[in-house]
C-alpha cells in the first residue's frame, strides 16, 4: 500500500500563495485531485497527504473541504496561527477534525531563522506536543540548528522534517547539512520526508545520482523506520514529472531495501505517524479495488 506523503493542491485565484508568481507558469496554475489521480494510479500510490502551500486559516479550511469529498486523500496538515493568543483553542477545534492530521509553519519562508525559537512559539510547540499533534518543520538547512534546539525544549513532540531540509543538491554540498541533519536525527522519534528533492538539484539535468549522498545519508542516519517517501507535486513539476520522482527514489534506495523497509519508506511509516484512522484508509483502498 503506497502512500504519498506529501503533495499539495492549489487554486491560484484564491490570492493566498505569497511564494506563487505568473513567471513560473508550471506553478501557477489550478492543481486538484483530478489532475492527480492519472499519477497515483500509474505509481500505484493509494492515499495520499496533503500539505498545506499558504500560511491562512482560509487554506486550512480549502484543504480539509477537499480532503472530505476526495477519497484517496488521507488528511491534511494545515497552517494555523502559532502566535496566535487563542491558539490552544483553534488547535483544538480543528484537532478534532479527523482529517485534520497535522501541522505546519513555513519556517522556510519566514524573515527570522530563529522564529520557532521566540516564546510564544514555544508555548504553541508545547500544545502541540500536549495534544499529540503531528508537527512539521518545513526548513532549509540553516533552520535545522534552532529546530534542534525547539525539540530540545519541547520534549515528546511528533515531527518530521519536510524535503530532507532542502540541501544545496544542485552544488553538491553536503556540509554542514550532513551534521545538522544527524543532530536531528538523534531526537527520538524525529522523522525526515523522502521528497522535494529534485527541485533543489539542476531542473534540467538532475539525474538520480545527484540525489543518492543526501539519501544515503538521511538513510544512515534515520533508518528505515524513520523514512517516508513523498512527491511533493506539483511542485516537483519545475524539474521532474510525478513518476520520475519515484522511480529515481527507487534508484537511489536500490539495494538497500528488503520488503520491510519498502514497506515503511513507501507507507506503513507515513501511516504510523500521522495515525491515519482505519476507516480513511479503507476509504483510500476502495478506490482501487
Amino acid at each position: 500500500m503506497i502512500i504519498d506523503a506529501h503533495h499539495h493542491f492549489w487554486a491560484p485565484e484564491r490570492g493566498d500563495y505569497h511564494w506563487m508568481s505568473d513567471d513560473v507558469p508550471v506553478l501557477a496554475q489550478p492543481y486538484g485531485p483530478n489532475d492527480l489521480k492519472p499519477h497515483l494510479r500509474k505509481a500505484g500510490v493509494v492515499g495520499t497527504v496533503l500539505v498545506q502551500a499558504a500560511q491562512t486559516v482560509a487554506e486550512t479550511d480549502y484543504l480539509l473541504d477537499i480532503a472530505v469529498r476526495t477519497d484517496f486523500v488521507l488528511g491534511v496538515v494545515g497552517w494555523l496561527d502559532m502566535e496566535a493568543d487563542d491558539f490552544a483553542a483553534l488547535l483544538d477545534r480543528y484537532h478534532a477534525n479527523p482529517f485534520f492530521i497535522g501541522l505546519r509553519p513555513m519556517l522556510q519562508d519566514l524573515d527570522d531563522d530563529e522564529w520557532i525559537l521566540r516564546p510564544k512559539v514555544l508555548n504553541a510547540l508545547k500544545v502541540v506536543a500536549d495534544r499529540d499533534v503531528a508537527f512539521e518543520f518545513l526548513t532549509f538547512p540553516r533552520h535545522l540548528h534552532h529546530a534542534a534546539k525547539a525539540c530540545a525544549r519541547v520534549p515528546g513532540l511528533r515531527a518530521l522534517v519536510d524535503h530532507v531540509s532542502k540541501p544545496p543538491i544542485a552544488t553538491g554540498d553536503l556540509d554542514p547539512w550532513r551534521d545538522d541533519m544527524q543532530a536531528m536525527a538523534n531526537i527520538p522519534g524525529m522523522m525526515c520526508k523522502l521528497s522535494g528533492m529534485v527541485t533543489e538539484a539542476e531542473h534540467a539535468k538532475w539525474r538520480p545520482a545527484d540525489l543518492a549522498p543526501y539519501v544515503d545519508h538521511v538513510w544512515n542516519v534515520f533508518g528505515a523506520d524513520r523514512l517516508m517517501f513523498g512527491s511533493d507535486w506539483p511542485v516537483c513539476r519545475l524539474a521532474a514529472e510525478y513518476g520520475e520522482v519515484v522511480n529515481a527514489l527507487r534508484t537511489c534506495l536500490a539495494g538497500k531495501l528488503d520488503g520491510t523497509a519498502t514497506a515503511r519508506i513507501f507507507g506503513q511509516n507515513a501511516i504510523d505517524f500521522y495515525r491515519i484512522p482505519q476507516d480513511q484508509l479503507d476509504r483510500a483502498k476502495a478506490v482501487w479495488s
